[in-house]
């Protein structure tokens, strides 16, 4: 196993009918020679639970490193309790369902509140998501939350915020992961990132290294192909390097041209 695994992410990897779409996310990664991959476990606009995959003991006894993206509708901030319920119990749901592929972690977006509502109720949602959560024994594998792009009211998006968000979860064992397009349209200086988000966090377990459509501030999350966006490709490369964590990529693309993108960063960590 990679000691920095790169992965790529390749949606669930299924059919309609629960059945393994062209091999499923294993056969996705040997065709790109990645060392990892980033699956959804089910509709990543929907409510459902997942249903038990074909591949997991397939997925649990292979080498390749296996990342769950939680759903992208869960908004644990929420002051909606038609939002917030709902996601927390989702968000369980989809842990332990990861847990049986044994993935190594799973990744969540931090979310939002309205713009009438006060921040502080939002990290406080947070907050009760893990203490609940602990109440029953805990996530069984690490919970990872994604810096975001765009919205005032986010809970991940500037800096601020996210010292906010770990005030309220940093003792629970929250993962972080530094999505560089995030970041990169959130205004951060990504020549510093990771060295903010650590001294806020104390971790950064995983990087989503995606380069962007839009120039920098622009508050737009449009991923490009590391070497066809408006970040420099050398910026991302050593964000790579100095991360010291598995990579994800989140890139537009086929399976060449992914495969280019995981030997490029590939000899970028062997250079390091």
């Amino acid at each position: 196993m990679a000691e920095h695994p790169i992965g790529v992410h390749v949606g669930p990897g299924l059919t309609a009918d629960n059945e393994l779409d062209a091999g499923g996310p294993l056969a996705r990664a040997a065709e790109m020679d990645a060392d990892g991959v980033q699956v959804f476990l089910g509709d990543p606009q929907g409510w459902k639970a997942p249903l038990p995959r074909p591949d997991a003991e397939d997925l649990l006894a292979s080498d390749v490193a296996v990342f769950v993206h939680a759903p992208y509708v869960l908004n644990v901030a929420s002051t909606n309790n038609r939002i917030r319920i709902p996601s927390r119990k989702n968000l369980a749901v989809h842990a332990r369902a990861s847990a049986a592929i044994g993935a190594r972690g799973m990744i969540v977006h931090g979310g939002h509140v309205l713009a009438k509502d006060d921040p502080a109720a939002g990290f406080d949602n947070w907050r009760k998501t893990f203490a609940r959560q602990a109440e029953d024994g805990g996530f069984p594998l690490p919970v990872l939350i994604e810096n975001t792009a765009g919205g005032d009211n986010a809970m991940a998006r500037e800096l601020g915020a996210v010292a906010r968000l770990w005030d309220a979860v940093g003792e629970f064992g929250a993962g972080f992961v530094l999505d560089t397009c995030h970041a990169w349209a959130a205004g951060w200086d990504l020549a510093t990132a990771l060295d903010d988000v650590r001294a806020l966090t104390g971790r950064v377990d995983l990087v989503h290294l995606n380069n962007s459509r839009d120039p920098h501030g622009s508050g737009r999350d449009r991923h490009a192909p590391l070497t066809g966006g408006e970040i420099p490709l050398e910026l991302l490369l050593e964000v790579a390097r100095a991360a010291d964590c598995p990579v994800v990529l989140e890139t537009p693309g086929d399976a060449a041209s992914h495969a280019e993108e995981v030997q490029l960063v590939r000899e970028a960590l062997r250079a390091a």
